[in-house]
């Protein structure tokens, strides 16, 4: 398999950051950076070029071989990967309320990254405006009723149904169901090569 340091640096730049207590905006403005390519660095969106990554580690006062100690590849050739509830780990993707995430596993697959996520939706739960991500989005509906809105076309979606699309085509969903939804997501993201 094939290695995932860029996805480990993404999260460890995340999790310094907010160890230090650290706006985005606060480590942009010191990187001299924008707030959108810091966000975008930490959720895998993008790959810093190694001048910019350079410059953000210095911004969070760290030096480059603390930053990089423990980031090696060694020790993760393993094929079964056992991932237990208690190691996922919630993340912030979207303001929308009701809205809840949590990390399962984020890996390269195939040269590129793939994030699994499960994603549960309050009762009554929406997303007000579109979205686009530089990913194909695969979604499972484990439990609940959703509406999927993709471009201007909804899809109604049941308790075992799925749905696949680009995400760089708008799109929004809602809970329609009389209890809480829960989906599994699998974004695979698009390179820009």
């Amino acid at each position: 398999m094939q290695d995932d340091i860029i996805l480990k640096i993404s999260y460890r730049l995340k999790e310094i950051r907010k160890d230090k207590r650290i706006t985005i905006q606060e480590l942009a403005d010191k990187a001299g950076v924008s707030k959108g390519l810091i966000s975008q660095i930490e959720n895998n969106r993008t790959i810093p070029s190694l001048p910019v990554l350079m410059n953000i580690v210095q911004s969070l006062n760290l030096d480059l071989t603390e930053f990089f100690k423990d980031l090696s590849s060694k020790g993760h050739q393993e094929k079964v990967f056992v991932i237990r509830s208690s190691e996922y780990s919630p993340i912030q993707k979207e303001a929308s309320k009701g809205f809840s995430y949590q990390r399962m596993l984020t890996r390269n697959i195939q040269g590129g990254p793939v994030d699994f996520v499960l994603l549960e939706l309050k009762k009554g739960a929406r997303r007000n405006k579109m979205v686009v991500t530089d990913a194909f989005e695969y979604k499972y509906l484990i439990k609940g009723r959703i509406d999927y809105l993709i471009e201007d076309k909804n899809y109604i979606l049941e308790e075992g149904d799925s749905i696949f699309f680009d995400g760089r085509l708008g799109h929004s969903l809602s809970n329609i169901g009389d209890s809480q939804a829960i989906m599994l997501v699998v974004y695979y993201f698009i390179s820009n090569d």
